[in-house]
């Protein structure tokens, strides 16, 4: 009775990890005809195979690949079977320990317990820092950005910190991490952290990217963030209008540094470059396009994508302004760029002297390009796209949805058509046909000129 309990277990087990033994031959390395096959125990378990040799061997003409035996009735060939059958029967043994430990179920982890080896655990901090000193090393070859490596290095001390609060430990078995795991993180950042929705986000997609990792050198089976969803909220991306814009402009400011980064600020906004790749631009990186008209031709350095971008007026002027500056001369570099922490403090002083109410950044001045430089003026948005080097257009049209301005522009040949329709399909007074004239005109800037076209 308790040989089939044992057996009756062993079978729901099976089922639940689609777990299998079997024997198998294998051909000698250096096989010469006559010799024998080695016998390997091979271990699955859903799907993923572990081999070990069982340290016997056999003629293949003497091998029942379906009963997995040696075939014969002498007494060295049961012994064999004996031998073989005895170690099926641990490694079930092992199977089933595992199980009644609760600890995960795998080809290796089986093949450890039986050989009484604990199987190599693998850490999520372990990923991290590997991870991490990866990078550093590709960020000394310029292969990443900086800032890259340190929101990586943000995400190293939290995901520490977390563990050490939550499961007062040091590290975490990356086999163990699962949708609690995920959402305690999240829940951790949002709360202790004090991160909103959108930086949070940013924490777990940056993990899920190590876990992916970790996928990929077999240290787990399975993806935890499966069924795993992120929700973001919308955020206000704020660009200069053309009226901020001609203030910093036309500001005069009385020191050279003020004026300096005012005009690395400006080309950002008439280029779309970012500080990154304002820095490394070479005047061997302007050269005549396919109009006759100076251009700049160069590579994003965040994605490494080619942009080819036509020099307008004001960006054309700032790079013959300091093309024969010392700097640029003996560092080949187009512009005398200061650091960005330098430059973003420059930019706190000049929003305040030319009298706009926002954050000057690298950020607003490529949306500023994205948007009043461009989009505004008509330019399509798969060339403005192509121009800020963004990968999927869906990029740029996030730019696209804060220009109420354009809407309106776009609208007002259409609103003159209706107008004109109103007045002739609809039995009104003057006084109302005026009102309604007057109210349009107010909201979408419809001229008499529309009016008469339509």
């Amino acid at each position: 009775g308790t040989a089939k309990l044992f057996l009756f277990n062993l079978n729901v087990i099976v089922m639940k990890t689609n777990f299998s033994v079997l024997f198998f031959l294998k051909k000698p390395k250096n096989y010469t005809k006559g010799a024998v096959y080695f016998i390997f125990l091979r271990i699955t378990v859903d799907g993923v195979r572990a081999e070990m040799s069982t340290s016997r061997n056999c003629e293949p003409e003497r091998w029942n690949a379906k009963a997995g035996k040696v075939i014969g009735t002498k007494e060295d060939v049961k012994t064999l079977n004996a031998y073989l059958e005895n170690m099926k029967a641990e490694v079930y043994a092992a199977h089933s320990q595992l199980s009644v430990d609760g600890a995960e179920i795998t080809a290796d982890s089986v093949k450890c317990k039986f050989l009484g080896k604990e199987e190599k655990a693998h850490t999520i901090m372990e990923a991290i820092k590997t991870h991490n000193e990866k990078m550093k090393a590709l960020v000394d070859k310029e292969e990443y950005a900086p800032g890259t490596l340190r929101r990586f290095e943000v995400l190293e001390r939290h995901v520490e910190d977390f563990i050490a609060a939550k499961y007062n430990r040091a590290d975490f078995n990356v086999k163990r991490i699962d949708h609690e795991f995920i959402d305690g993180f999240d829940f951790y950042l949002h709360t202790v952290k004090e991160n909103d929705t959108n930086t949070a986000n940013k924490h777990i997609k940056n993990l899920k990217k190590i876990v992916s990792i970790c996928r990929k050198y077999k240290w787990i089976s399975t993806d935890p963030f499966f069924g795993h969803t992120l929700k973001s909220k919308p955020v206000h991306r704020e660009f200069l209008t053309a009226d901020e814009l001609q203030k910093i402009t036309e500001k005069q400011f009385t020191t050279a540094r003020l004026s300096q980064v005012r005009d690395f600020f400006l080309f950002s906004c008439y280029t779309g470059l970012s500080y990154a790749d304002v820095q490394k631009l070479k005047l061997a990186d302007v050269s005549i396009g396919v109009d006759g008209e100076r251009w700049i031709f160069t590579y994003r350095k965040k994605t490494d994508t080619r942009v080819a971008i036509p020099l307008l007026p004001i960006a054309a002027s700032i790079l013959d302004k300091y093309k024969d500056h010392p700097y640029c001369l003996h560092n080949n570099r187009a512009l005398p760029i200061s650091s960005n922490q330098k430059m973003n403090e420059y930019l706190v002083e000049i929003a305040a002297l030319a009298g706009v109410n926002k954050t000057l950044g690298n950020r607003i001045a490529k949306r500023t390009f994205g948007t009043t430089v461009t989009l505004l003026n008509g330019v399509p948005i798969e060339s403005v796209s192509k121009m800020l080097g963004h990968t999927n257009i869906r990029t740029t049209q996030l730019y696209a949805k804060v220009l109420d301005t354009k809407v309106s522009g776009d609208m007002a040949p259409l609103m003159g058509k209706f107008v004109a329709q109103h007045i002739k399909t609809n039995e009104v007074t003057e006084s109302k046909i005026s009102a309604d004239i007057a109210l349009i005109r107010v909201k979408y800037t419809v001229t008499p000129q529309m009016e008469e076209a339509s």
